[in-house]
């Protein structure tokens, strides 16, 4: 976070809430239990018509037989973000993708990603700097605006926690 900025961690925080489901833990893509299950709901839900967003099925397995299906805290999907995360992490998600579920990883992947602007071109310098403040805004480092206003307010909540939290430095706890 640049000069301790407490937005970041907060907006961090609101994407981790979101997208886990609010269980704050990395998570699989419908929260199933393994991939082949997670793989069936996302077949059903395509089928079904409850993913209009989505062309073509990326949960699908390659040639390789691997799914790039949402993994993480910010749900981790397309081999492409695998490889450009893979860069970026230092682990190689390509061979296993499921490390992405790993605490470490998944925390590396959020913040590294989120920062940079890896997942979408947008990083979160974007939408908060000393001249600019933008919760709704900031969902464009993850996903659009898809559930902008929701996320944003979640973050608001985060980054107000945090304040009221701060120690200041000499005052006695």
């Amino acid at each position: 976070m640049p000069d301790g900025d407490t937005r970041w961690l907060a907006y961090m925080l609101a994407t981790t809430f979101h997208e886990t489901a609010a269980t704050m833990q990395p998570v699989r893509e419908t929260l199933a239990a393994g991939d082949t299950e997670a793989i069936a709901r996302l077949d059903r839900a395509f089928a079904a018509g409850r993913l209009p967003m989505v062309r073509k099925p990326y949960w699908r397995p390659d040639a390789e037989g691997k799914s790039w299906l949402g993994r993480g805290f910010v749900q981790l999907t397309h081999r492409r973000n695998y490889e450009a995360m893979s860069r970026l992490t230092g682990v190689d998600l390509l061979a296993r993708p499921e490390r992405a579920m790993e605490l470490d990883v998944a925390t590396t992947i959020l913040i590294c990603g989120m920062a940079s602007g890896s997942f979408t071109g947008r990083s979160l310098s974007d939408f908060f700097s000393a001249e600019r403040e933008d919760w709704e805004g900031a969902r464009a480092v993850i996903n659009g605006s898809d559930r902008a206003r929701l996320v944003g307010d979640y973050g608001r909540a985060f980054h107000g926690a945090l304040v009221a939290a701060r120690i200041e430095p000499g005052r006695a706890r």
